[in-house]
Order: C-alpha cells, then structure tokens, then sequence
C-alpha cells in the first residue's frame, strides 16, 4: 500500500464506535444484551459506540468474541494514537520529543506527514542507524 492510498484509506476507515455498532446490529443484539454478554454496563457500551470512551485491550477482546470479529480486524477501526508507546520513546530517547514538537508545530496535515516519510531514506534492517 502507498503512502497516498494508505492516507486515503485512514479517512475511509469507520471509528471504533461505529464498527462495533454495526456488527452488534448485524447479530441483533441490543445495547443492553450485549453489555450483559460483557459483563458492563449498557451506558459504558453507548459511549463506546459513540466514541466517547474507549474499551479496554481486554475489553476488545471480549467484544471481537461476542460479535465474531478477528481482533485485528476490530483494531483497525481505533483511531487513536498511540499514546503509551509515544511515551515510553520520549522517555527513552529525547530525541523523539523534540521530533514530536516539531511536528506538532508545524502543523502537518496526515498527507504531508506521511509524504515527508515516504521522502526519508529508509533505515536499515533492524531499525537503527548507523
């Protein structure tokens, strides 16, 4: 997949909420039947659907379960950033936060992000320059 098509489909993708909403409504299962199948409530799983909240990793599991969806599948329809993994790079290695700031600076849209990385040199087998 090219940088462009990728960014063209990350704008196709249905949010989180959305998915699992549709497949729930495919099966026939009510908010509150499914919340029950989950053992949570109805109201966690509306915001869910909303995109007001986000369900736990193990949480989605439990959900890919119940609606008969390959996790990875569902994961695809999570649009946030990855935040923790950001973290834990910007504590490692400064660099990354400067990086980080930069980016966020500027402006970027996601099409001149992802040509800006299409542009770069890519790193040799194992991810680090030498």
């Amino acid at each position: 997949m090219t940088n462009e098509s990728f960014a063209g489909y990350a704008y196709m993708v249905k949010a989180l909420g959305q998915k699992i909403r549709e497949r729930r409504e495919e099966l026939d299962l009510s908010l509150r039947e499914f919340a029950k199948k989950l053992d949570c409530s109805a109201p966690f799983i509306s915001d869910v659907e909303h995109g007001r909240r986000f369900p736990s990793e193990s949480m989605l599991e439990q959900m890919a379960h119940f609606l008969k969806l390959d996790l990875a599948e569902l994961k695809q329809h999570d649009q946030r950033a990855p935040l923790d993994e950001i973290k834990r790079m910007t504590e490692q290695d400064p660099g990354y936060a400067f990086a980080f700031r930069t980016l966020l600076e500027r402006k970027l849209t996601p099409e001149e992000l992802l040509q800006l990385v299409s542009k770069s040199k890519p790193l040799p087998k194992g991810g680090q320059k030498k």
